[in-house]
């Protein structure tokens, strides 16, 4: 997490709870060639539906996030039934925000992609030069924001790691729908909607985690 740099992540979405995941699953990824550690984590808002009608997500939820740092991109494994893999890497702009030296407590993923596949650098200069800058700050309790690409080129095309040093990292996002809307003049303004979206956004998930657990392979 927010104290190394990983080229590589390689995710699992799972539907069991996070010690059932951890207890029948874990191992096995851990031994995989290429997997440095792992982080699991609890979905904070399983089945939210706060962002409806505007957000509709394509990725179906999940009771726990678990990522593995990788230090090469490792062949997709094989999954079990009520998981689903997802291979990432760091996209080649620096992460933003500010590091604290504490371990990563809690996280929100974000998963996006362009409505024209062609059109995916402009939404990523977007989100890199327009949206993230404002919520790197510290203020609002994200302290570094991370963004990765799908390895495949498909979808979800971009990931966002949104770090906090505490385990609520739900309280950071109402942090960031309460209070942003007031530097731009409010919801109904121009600038907000600039910030918030952009033409060719397609939203496939946001949630919010919190660290459960933590190994390293070997």
């Amino acid at each position: 997490m927010e104290d190394r740099l990983n080229p590589f992540l390689y995710l699992e979405l799972a539907d069991s709870e996070p010690e059932d995941y951890a207890a029948s699953r874990l191992g096995s990824v851990l031994a995989l060639q290429g997997v440095d550690r792992a982080t699991w984590f609890r979905n904070l808002r399983f089945r939210r539906q706060d962002f409806l009608p505007d957000f509709e997500f394509r990725v179906e939820d999940f009771k726990t996030l678990a990522v593995y740092e990788t230090s090469v991109e490792i062949p997709a494994p094989e999954v079990p039934p009520g998981v689903r893999g997802l291979r990432f890497r760091q996209y080649p702009r620096p992460g933003q925000g500010f590091l604290t030296g504490q371990p990563t407590g809690g996280l929100m993923l974000v998963l996006i992609s362009a409505r024209d596949p062609a059109s995916a650098q402009a939404l990523r200069d977007w989100g890199d030069f327009v949206h993230l800058p404002p919520l790197a700050t510290g203020d609002l309790g994200f302290s570094m924001i991370t963004p990765y690409e799908n390895v495949t080129g498909g979808e979800p095309r971009f990931m966002h790691f949104y770090e906090t040093v505490t385990r609520d990292a739900e309280a950071a996002l109402q942090a960031e729908i309460n209070d942003v809307p007031s530097l731009y003049g409010g919801v109904e303004t121009e600038a907000y909607r600039h910030w918030q979206v952009h033409p060719e956004l397609v939203v496939d998930y946001i949630n919010t985690f919190e660290r459960a657990g933590h190994a390293v392979s070997g």
